[in-house]
């Protein structure tokens, strides 16, 4: 989804994307000339805020950090959250927005309702972006694209599997909630995204959705990106209950600078596959 813009905009070779969720902020810039990443940044907050509160969060960095001030030839922004749902090409009608949405999300007559295509799935991703940090980053940027996280998700891990043959669980882990990609034999078996507070409320989770798709937890793969690592609490307590747990792995086409290094081979999967 992009929105466009007839105002001047200053050359530049370099890209930024912006990740918006109720749980934090992230960004990161490209030096598409250098092919490197100069710049990647996570904000945390303590505790879920809504959509207004995290405008304000948002003002207040574009207020006092100074890496936000360049200037970009392309701007990019994510928006996380459990607001969507997916429907197959062949059955989409741009006239029944709302429709989709309302059998497992809760909207109001007034939200704004968006859409991506997924090429590589025939499918359509419906969803309710942020609309009043859409309208903050347009007035600071002028035109920018946007995509709901799941789309950039379904998009990559089914390139990433594309010659598969057997059955794989991703699990993109963020503070409070993650999202769940299932692939059998390089198809889109599931998605959705579920909140936790608690590791048994994270297992739970991962366990009881992959019993209703009667798979086995003695053989499917299950592969964490995201905000985890081997000594996470998380990840010991999946390797309790499912034999084979990796991590994934982002299929990176760029360089890092010293200060833009990311956590593992694994982390900021979404904002660094935005681009």
């Amino acid at each position: 989804m992009a929105i466009t813009s007839n105002s001047y905009n200053i050359p530049s070779k370099q890209a930024l994307s912006i990740q918006i969720s109720l749980s934090g902020l992230s960004f990161c810039i490209l030096q598409r000339d250098l092919k490197t990443i100069s710049v990647l940044r996570n904000y945390t907050f303590e505790k879920k805020l809504n959509h207004h509160e995290v405008l304000d969060k948002l003002k207040q960095l574009f207020n006092t950090e100074s890496f936000l001030l360049s200037h970009f030839d392309s701007v990019h922004v994510i928006h996380s959250n459990e607001l969507s749902t997916l429907v197959p090409k062949a059955l989409f009608d741009e006239n029944s927005l709302a429709d989709y949405l309302k059998f497992n999300s809760k909207i109001l007559k007034s939200d704004f309702i968006a859409y991506d295509t997924i090429d590589i799935n025939d499918s359509v991703n419906v969803y309710i972006p942020y609309v009043n940090i859409n309208n903050f980053i347009y007035d600071v940027f002028g035109a920018f694209t946007y995509k709901h996280i799941s789309t950039i998700l379904m998009e990559q891990i089914l390139v990433i599997e594309k010659n598969a043959t057997n059955t794989k669980v991703y699990i993109n882990v963020n503070s409070n909630h993650f999202e769940m990609i299932v692939i059998d034999k390089s198809k889109l078996l599931l998605y959705n995204t579920f909140e936790y507070t608690t590791k048994e409320d994270f297992i739970y989770y991962i366990l009881f959705t992959t019993e209703q798709l009667q798979l086995n937890p003695e053989l499917f793969e299950l592969i964490f990106i995201g905000d985890i690592d081997s000594k996470d609490e998380l990840y010991a307590m999946a390797y309790k209950y499912v034999q084979f747990v990796f991590f994934g792995k982002r299929q990176d086409h760029y360089k890092y600078s010293l200060d833009a290094q990311p956590k593992s081979n694994h982390s900021n999967f979404t904002i660094l596959n935005s681009f």
